[in-house]
């Protein structure tokens, strides 16, 4: 069953607004894992997203299965190549990097990773990845060697986004990258989110509440939250309590 994105397609339905958390486990040790955790629990998260451009396959087993055991949130693999499959997760975001022009992380990286994850457990969520330029590059780029979409460009943002949904892709994210200098610009997620029927995730460079609450208002359906979380330990349970607002004003 497709249980994480059946509630994915089921809150854009609903029109309800959605809150994710990004962990990357080279990032974390057993104490700073403990302290997330209990942040998570305390406010109300909808996905954890787990992954990042570079990854230790040991310290991801570890982060995912603490949050197994201490979570009741799907816990979701950003991966950041083929390698990055681990069954201690609920699903996988299967990310074309649709926004580049690299084959292998258009389609290479999956066709290595497809018999590994047809014999898994994990939910496979095909996403159309879009690369959004966030002031300073990023480890997205340097690893894939592909060039961000300007952040002044929506329609060609746009354009690649129906493509993405035209080839058969179930999601769309936009990613200014992590600790990027500037989110998507609001003209790029009103735009994106006007010519597409699937859900669309917004991360990157999201470190104000100011900033989600605008992200939300242009059409985002998930927003992502990562580094921002690291610095100001508060800031989880703000944005938490921002999309908990949000639902009931639109309710």
């Amino acid at each position: 069953m497709r249980k994480i994105l059946s509630s994915l397609y089921s809150n854009v339905k609903a029109g309800k607004k959605s809150f994710a958390v990004l962990l990357d486990p080279d990032k974390l040790n057993p104490e700073s894992l403990e302290d997330r955790i209990n942040a998570i629990n305390s406010a109300s998260v909808d996905y954890i997203f787990v992954g990042g451009s570079l990854i230790s396959t040991d310290n991801m087993n570890l982060v995912l299965e603490k949050l197994q055991e201490k979570t009741f949130v799907p816990k979701v693999i950003f991966p950041g190549n083929g390698l990055h499959i681990n069954e201690s997760a609920d699903g996988i975001l299967l990310l074309s990097l649709i926004s580049g022009r690299n084959p292998d992380f258009l389609i290479g990286q999956h066709v290595i990773s497809a018999p590994i994850l047809k014999r898994s457990s994990l939910e496979t969520l095909p996403t159309g990845y879009i690369l959004i330029d966030g002031g300073k590059p990023t480890t997205v780029s340097y690893i894939s060697n592909t060039f961000p979409i300007p952040n002044n460009k929506p329609d060609v943002a746009a354009a690649t986004a129906i493509a993405g949904e035209m080839l058969g892709l179930k999601l769309i994210y936009l990613d200014a990258g992590s600790g990027a200098q500037i989110p998507v610009s609001e003209g790029i997620i009103q735009t994106v989110k006007k010519n597409i029927e699937i859900p669309l995730i917004v991360g990157g460079g999201i470190n104000t509440v100011q900033k989600a609450s605008k992200a939300l208002a242009a059409g985002a359906d998930v927003i992502v939250i990562g580094n921002a979380i690291e610095d100001q330990p508060g800031f989880l349970h703000e944005i938490s309590q921002l999309v908990e607002s949000y639902n009931l004003s639109e309710a």
